[in-house]
């Protein structure tokens, strides 16, 4: 679980809550017309620029930005040198029976047993690599688009509450609700873009750059194994995926 993600929109909406509170009660900023303009109508214009899949797709991707929990690049090297270790000692078929948890990791690890040549593992492997991608980028895009289209449907909702109360100018009892949606939609809109929307786009584009990073890791320490490397020579090459300050402290402990 990432708590940072959690505690972040949390303490947003918190802090949203409270001003409201400060400022009177949460009846004077419900609206039921407001509402349904921005987040129905966000939901319609975003379901207009997807399929039906795509679209009920985008829980499970959002689940990531909560749920979804990277490994360790110091992790995945370890377990690297281990198998290259044990590869050169007992081949490759030494490394079948390995735990490997890693999905990815265990993807190359049975091509190299399955006698596969190297430049194949390489080219599946960065295919595999390129389409993760992708998929990551797709599900930061549908949050990407409600975050676009909310403010605009708020500025859309804003719009129709000026209308309704220019409209009604000779009845001051229908000003006081066209105001409040012309208002309110406004509100609804930026919140719904800029608390829920684009912080989770961002956070599924910091897990795609993760992913992406372990993934590369994982596949110059494949091919490593698979040249027969050294396993330090192998350990030394993947600490270049650490920061400065970690590959010292590692390289110290080493």
């Amino acid at each position: 679980m990432d708590l940072a993600t959690i505690i972040g929109i949390i303490g947003a909406i918190g802090f949203i809550v409270m001003a409201m509170l400060l400022g009177g009660s949460l009846d004077m900023f419900v609206d039921v017309p407001s509402i349904l303009i921005v987040f129905v109508g966000s939901m319609f214009v975003v379901l207009s620029q997807f399929t039906l899949g795509q679209f009920f797709s985008a829980g499970k991707v959002a689940g990531k930005a909560f749920m979804f929990k990277s490994e360790s690049p110091d992790d995945l090297i370890q377990k690297i040198v281990e198998m290259a270790d044990a590869a050169r000692k007992g081949g490759f078929l030494a490394l079948e029976e390995a735990e490997i948890p890693n999905t990815f990791m265990r993807k190359g690890v049975d091509m190299l047993v399955d006698g596969h040549d190297v430049d194949v593992v390489r080219e599946t492997l960065a295919k595999d690599i390129n389409m993760t991608t992708e998929r990551h980028d797709f599900g930061a895009t549908i949050f990407k688009s409600v975050g676009d289209v909310a403010p605009a449907m708020g500025m859309i909702g804003t719009l129709i509450g000026l209308v309704a109360m220019l409209s009604n100018m000779d009845d001051p009892k229908a000003i006081g609700p066209a105001m409040a949606v012309a208002l309110l939609t406004t509100l609804y809109g930026a919140f719904l873009a800029n608390v829920i929307a684009l912080p989770v786009a961002a956070k599924l584009a910091n897990r795609k750059e993760e992913e992406k990073l372990n993934q590369s890791l994982i596949l110059d320490g494949i091919i490593g194994i698979a040249d027969g490397q050294n396993p330090r020579v192998i350990e030394g090459i993947l600490k270049n995926y650490l920061a400065a300050s970690k590959r010292g402290t590692a390289e110290e402990e080493a």
